[in-house]
């Protein structure tokens, strides 16, 4: 059901959003559900493997956005939001699919695993240069996933060779440090962002993202909480109405210490007020149609469309 949500037309020459990944960071199916299954066994996880992943939108890898934007002169940037453990496998199946020729500039949310371990398969889709004198990817970051990197990956942080040291080919980036606050937007590729700290557990914070100046659109995927000064900018009440707001719901029941969950999620949808929304980062609790259907009603009843987003969903947008 999701597939229909659209807001705008759709063409060649229009911008687009591209669901890389709408799942947790466990990613669907579960391995342990498949190797050790339950009586009876997990629906969802067995049914993500009955059919091919882009018919089935119970198969989910990790959540990311790839923002398709046009600019006014008809060209087209592509800005990756999160390249996290499944980037590889989101790269075969959906740019192909949906004719995504490169990545311009990738955008950080916050420096988990499920958000930055697929950095170093982002080689794969560079040009080949065994100088690895090739242009870098901008990369946009806070100065917290920043210090984590270079720990994390350190070979993927510039740093000049020592005499005679052998050159590697890995991916090639250029770093530039974003500011958790809402008042210093940034440009990606031609896009201006404005960061929307949220609280991703009660001492952490990650980063959203608000884009777009003709449709306004929220990128909100590892949040528990969201503070005042985030909450006004992307509510109907405050600063004015979201056309699209994506956002986190792990589980279908009950809540989480580190994200929202379908109860504090609908709840969230009803005190922001968009116009629609779609749901990304969802465990094997959820299966795709079944759900959507049971949102449909709550939507009907509310006077907001919320669905579940799928992997390699496009939304044309006019940005």
């Amino acid at each position: 059901m999701a597939a229909t949500v659209s807001v705008s037309g759709g063409s060649s020459s229009e911008s687009a959003l591209i669901f890389m990944g709408t799942g947790c960071s466990s990613a669907i199916p579960y391995p342990r559900c498949l190797i050790s299954p339950s009586h009876p066994p997990c629906h969802v996880c067995f049914q993500s493997l009955s059919l091919p992943p882009n018919r089935n939108p119970n198969y989910r890898c990790n959540a990311s956005l790839l923002i398709d934007y046009c600019e006014s002169d008809g060209n087209h940037s592509y800005i990756l939001i999160d390249a996290g453990k499944t980037f590889r496998e989101t790269v075969l199946r959906w740019f192909l699919h949906h004719h995504i020729p490169r990545i311009d500039s990738i955008v950080l949310t916050h420096e988990h695993a499920d958000a930055v371990l697929g950095l170093d398969d982002v080689r794969s889709i560079q040009p080949v240069s065994p100088t690895n004198d090739i242009d870098p990817t901008p990369v946009y970051l806070t100065q917290h996933s920043m210090t984590s990197l270079e720990t994390k990956l350190p070979y993927l942080v510039k740093k000049k060779l020592k005499e005679g040291q052998e050159i590697r080919r890995v991916a090639q980036f250029s770093w530039n440090i974003i500011a958790e606050d809402c008042n210093q937007p940034f440009f990606a590729s031609g896009l201006k962002l404005t960061p929307l700290p949220v609280m991703h557990g009660e001492d952490y914070i990650c980063l959203g993202f608000l884009f777009g100046d003709k449709s306004k659109v929220a990128y909100l995927s590892d949040v528990s909480r969201i503070p005042a000064t985030t909450d006004y900018v992307i509510s109907k009440s405050g600063a004015g109405r979201l056309d699209l707001l994506i956002l986190d719901s792990l589980y279908k029941t009950g809540s989480n210490k580190f994200h929202l969950c379908l109860p504090q999620t609908l709840e969230t949808v009803k005190m922001l007020c968009p116009k629609q929304a779609l749901l990304i980062g969802m465990n094997h609790e959820f299966d795709h149609h079944q759900d959507n259907e049971l949102l449909m009603e709550w939507s009907r009843r509310e006077g907001i469309l919320v669905q579940l987003a799928h992997d390699g969903l496009r939304v044309p947008i006019n940005l």
